[in-house]
């Protein structure tokens, strides 16, 4: 997910707050006055109807129970400044709660995850596997699972959190991840992959070879073009912990450093990842991508994320 983030998080706390203060001023304050201005009234109403009554003069409709109930409700409706700021707290509240520790919504504008991920494809993220974190601070509050290779993952991006970035998971603590001569070899085993057919891609109206890659049992999609050079058009940055990185013409070799993971996407040869910008700590994981909900280019698209 390549793409800089605008903090939603926070400006749905930023409303949290405003919209929470109108509440609680309505509750302890404006609806009191309301419900005070609402019950004199009806009781003025009431007591000018009885009077005429004593006197043997009809009331007129203005002071019918209908009418009275009428104008009490009135007196009791909000304000439309209300309505908008009281009124909207609840459903705030649960968006805000829902998109911080259960699930978020993001959208994929890149291809650098095809064929799993296309540009367009509206996903939702698990936000309590990995551990609850206090939103915007990103503190974990519960221990959570550690995440796994083969998880594809939403994190922000080291070099500039403010960035969210979706990759999956091809190196955890520990492991030396290798990828030389497009084989991605996992503390020294090759990756399982098979040929699987050819890959259409619109955007760029290119065909790549597909293949089926078997990582810890989680069977997924490749995009490989054996034709392509090692790098993209770039070199690796001075990220932290480079020196646990070795670079050559075939590719490279990185030992994953503790509390890390080593991350690629799955369109190989076009995808800037972990072989670039270097590790992502665990702290910035922000969760598991786990179903595509919408895709507006084709329905097809839509299932959980393998």
């Amino acid at each position: 997910m390549e793409q800089p983030a605008v903090n939603f998080t926070l400006l749905l706390f930023v409303l949290l707050v405003v919209t929470g203060l109108f509440w609680i001023a309505e509750k302890l304050h404006f609806l009191r006055r309301r419900r005070a201005a609402a019950e004199s009234a009806a009781a003025a109403l009431r007591s000018r109807r009885d009077e005429l009554e004593r006197q043997r003069i009809t009331p007129d409709a203005t002071l019918s129970d209908s009418s009275i109930a009428a104008t009490r409700e009135r007196l009791l409706r909000q304000p439309w400044w209300l309505e908008w700021t009281a009124g909207l707290f609840p459903v705030i509240a649960f968006v805000f709660l829902l998109r911080s520790f259960i699930a978020e919504p993001f959208k994929i504008p890149s291809g650098s995850m095809e064929p799993t991920l296309v540009p367009g494809d509206l996903i939702l993220v698990n936000k309590f596997l990995y551990g609850l974190r206090l939103p915007l601070a990103h503190q974990r509050l519960t221990p959570g699972e550690l995440p796994r290779r083969g998880d594809v993952i939403v994190f922000r991006l080291p070099k500039d959190p403010s960035i969210d970035y979706i990759k999956r998971i091809v190196g955890i603590p520990g492991d030396t991840v290798s990828y030389q001569n497009k084989q991605l070899v996992i503390n020294g085993k090759a990756v399982p992959e098979k040929p699987d057919g050819q890959w259409f891609d619109p955007s760029s109206m290119q065909v790549y070879r597909q293949y089926t890659e078997d990582l810890d049992g989680v069977r997924h999609r490749i995009l490989i073009d054996p034709q392509a050079p090692p790098y993209l058009l770039r070199s690796p940055d001075d990220f932290p912990h480079r020196d646990a990185c070795h670079y050559d013409a075939q590719g490279f070799v990185c030992k994953v450093p503790p509390k890390m993971y080593f991350v690629m996407g799955d369109n190989r040869d076009d995808s800037l990842d972990s072989r670039y910008w270097g590790f992502v700590p665990r702290r910035n994981i922000t969760g598991k991508a786990f179903f595509v909900w919408m895709n507006f280019g084709g329905l097809k698209y839509i299932g959980p994320i393998h």
